[in-house]
């Protein structure tokens, strides 16, 4: 569901019209998942219909840098540094709830100068994957589950992060998960989230706190898969902006805190028939369907090649460890928390798989587009399932990779998931990741320096 349903660029003038909007936010969602762009007069806005943006925006790092000799990299994006055309997508506007002046912000497409998408752009991926559901007669349907950390402001990056400091005028020192007065320790914030939420018409659902201190959850209702990566794009940047209004940080990272549990962006999947509304994955007897095995097999196959996709950083697979509520391996499992993929107990029509292997982390465009991209895969060519696990995977070996450089070397070599998402990319993609990487290898940890530096 987008956030303003079949909404054109009249129904938008007139919508700014109506909110006295005086400037816009002009957002294009990057690799990253990082909201980069321009903030026009309203005016302006109006007149151009569009603006410009180096092509290089979306082939960055999450540090602002950009490879240098790579030649897959090099192939797909062009040496001259040239522009991008920019066109709002009228169902994505939105209010800026914090914002002094009235303000509105707006979601981008990326297109070349010949008018085709720009193929290594977010939006664009998951567009691509959409198409070929829809070639099939089949749509899908999602609904994301998205942890985060609250934390007290840390503005030395050497220093831990600590819990934040709620009403009572104590920080959280142990495990508070689902407590009601655990998450009314910050019902200042959250009264703001919802409120800004509301604003947005971004249909969230369920808020709960999860295991770690200052860990919470919260969910979105069911709905189409783009319309879901703009609410979970806009929601992150809304949670980060409500927390310093309350003197506070919120942060989407895997794995902030040491001895904490991470933090995942678990995503409930089903496919319906787009001629009847009908769930793929049920028969009309109510069983479940060979689809919906399938489909089990496609996220089974190909999801140890998207590993770079849900866990991006090097950060990401201090997550995916044993006995820390995140899934090791591929097992999947009738309402079992402890394997990659959880089918949760359901009626028919709400038959549905739930991955649990993504990480907050990631960005919610490229997130869905893989997992639907590997289901997909499992239906096309019949993939069978293994068989289903009773107790607990967490006893069954590791079958994940455990770091970005093994991740990047299987999507790198996937073949169908090539063809799936596109050529260019995974090359841009991969290329970026690999650059993350050396960056981060510059860096000396302090466990390093504590048990290295005088026992070695």
């Amino acid at each position: 569901m987008a956030i303003r349903e079949n909404f054109s660029y009249t129904d938008m003038d007139e919508w700014l019209n109506a909110k006295r909007v005086t400037e816009i936010e002009c957002l294009v969602p990057d690799l990253t998942g990082v909201a980069r762009g321009k903030i026009l007069p309203r005016i302006k806005f109006t007149e151009e219909r569009g603006m410009r943006l180096p092509e290089a925006v979306l082939g960055m790092t999450v540090t602002g840098n950009s490879p240098i000799g790579d030649d897959a990299y090099d192939r797909a994006i062009s040496s001259t540094d040239r522009d991008m055309i920019l066109k709002a997508d009228p169902t994505t506007i939105t209010m800026v709830p914090w914002a002094v002046d009235p303000t509105a912000q707006v979601i981008h497409d990326c297109y070349f100068a010949d008018g085709s998408l720009v193929d290594f752009a977010p939006r664009s991926v998951l567009r691509r994957v959409l198409k070929l559901y829809a070639e099939k007669g089949w749509t899908p349907l999602v609904a994301p589950e998205l942890e985060f950390y609250l934390t007290a402001k840390n503005i030395d990056p050497d220093l831990p992060l600590a819990a934040p400091i709620g009403r009572s005028g104590r920080a959280e020192t142990s495990r508070q998960v689902y407590s009601i007065d655990a998450v009314n320790e910050f019902d200042p914030l959250f009264e703001d989230i919802y409120d800004y939420c509301d604003l947005m018409n971004l249909d969230v659902d369920t808020l709960i706190h999860e295991i770690g201190a200052g860990q919470m959850e919260i969910n979105f209702q069911h709905g189409d898969p783009l319309g879901l990566a703009d609410k979970v794009f806009y929601f992150k940047r809304t949670l980060r902006e409500a927390a310093l209004k309350h003197d506070m940080y919120a942060t989407f990272m895997a794995k902030p805190m040491a001895g904490e549990p991470g933090s995942a962006m678990h995503v409930h999947q089903s496919v319906v028939d787009a001629k009847t509304g009908r769930n793929i994955f049920s028969d009309a007897d109510g069983n479940a369907s060979k689809l919906f095995y399938q489909y089990i097999g496609g996220l089974q196959r190909y999801m140890p090649s998207a590993m770079a996709i849900v866990a991006p950083y090097v950060n990401s697979y201090r997550r995916i460890v044993r006995h820390t509520a995140a899934p090791i391996n591929l097992q999947w499992g009738i309402d079992n928390r402890t394997v990659g993929f959880r089918v949760p107990v359901s009626g028919a029509q709400d038959r549905r798989i739930e991955n649990r292997i993504i990480g907050a982390d990631a960005n919610p465009y490229l997130a869905l587009a893989v997992t639907l991209a590997c289901g997909y895969l499992g239906m096309v060519d019949a993939l069978e399932p293994t068989p289903i696990v009773e107790g607990s995977a967490y006893k069954m070996p590791v079958e994940l990779p455990q770091g970005l450089p093994e991740a990047l070397q299987h999507v790198r070599g996937e073949a169908r998931l090539r063809e799936v998402l596109g050529d260019r990319f995974i090359d841009v993609y991969s290329a970026i990741k690999e650059l993350e990487h050396q960056e981060f290898m510059t860096v000396i940890s302090p466990w390093e320096r504590e048990h290295l530096l005088l026992h070695v």
